[in-house]
């Protein structure tokens, strides 16, 4: 009796091995052979899956969003909005082994994005959730009786910090213990709840 394989699984897989080629070999690396081999599939089983390799690399950058979306939504998130605030955007810095990969992946297709359409719009669509999602705290953290707060500035102010912080954990890790990172977000939304 035939194997039955599932598609969404193994698509999922090679998105992951594109991954593993990228944080090895970056992403020129990641031809449609390199990813196949990676994956231990035929050019042409990889190919049932995804017809080129825009195609794929494009599934690749989208699985770091969904993964993000993923997690977020299945977070405990305390009532207290300043508590809440740093659960949810922790889950954003690059702490463990998984958002690590996440992070190093994402900013190698960022940079590819420039030169392709493709990746550029799903690059913007990450851009804009991310500042969305900024937004949506500052707001939360100021409130309307707040006034003196420029919440477009705060909201620029903590989505540079969001940004800085996972391009300096991929650029130099050994300096940007999660320690660190969870520290300088924390002391941000503090200035910001309080200030």
């Amino acid at each position: 009796m035939p194997r039955t394989v599932d598609p969404v699984g193994r698509r999922h897989d090679l998105a992951e091995a594109v991954w593993r080629v990228v944080r090895r070999d970056g992403l020129d690396g990641a031809s449609v052979r390199a990813v196949a081999r990676e994956a231990g599939l035929s050019m042409g089983s990889l190919r049932h899956y995804f017809g080129t390799q825009s195609e794929l690399l494009v599934f690749a950058m989208r699985l770091v969003i969904d993964r993000i979306e993923q997690r977020v939504a299945s977070l405990r998130v305390p009532d207290d909005p300043r508590r809440a605030a740093e659960t949810v955007l922790r889950e954003l810095l690059p702490l463990d082994d998984e958002r690590r990969a996440e992070n190093e992946v994402w900013l190698a297709f960022t940079a590819r994005a420039l030169v392709d359409p493709a990746l550029r719009a799903l690059r913007d669509e990450g851009y804009d959730l991310l500042r969305d999602a900024c937004l949506g705290w500052v707001r939360l953290l100021v409130g309307p009786e707040r006034a003196p707060v420029d919440v477009d500035v705060e909201t620029d102010r903590l989505f540079a910090l969001l940004d800085g912080l996972a391009v300096h954990a991929a650029m130099r890790p050994a300096h940007c213990s999660p320690e660190l990172l969870t520290t300088v977000l924390s002391r941000h939304l503090d200035d910001l709840a309080t200030r």
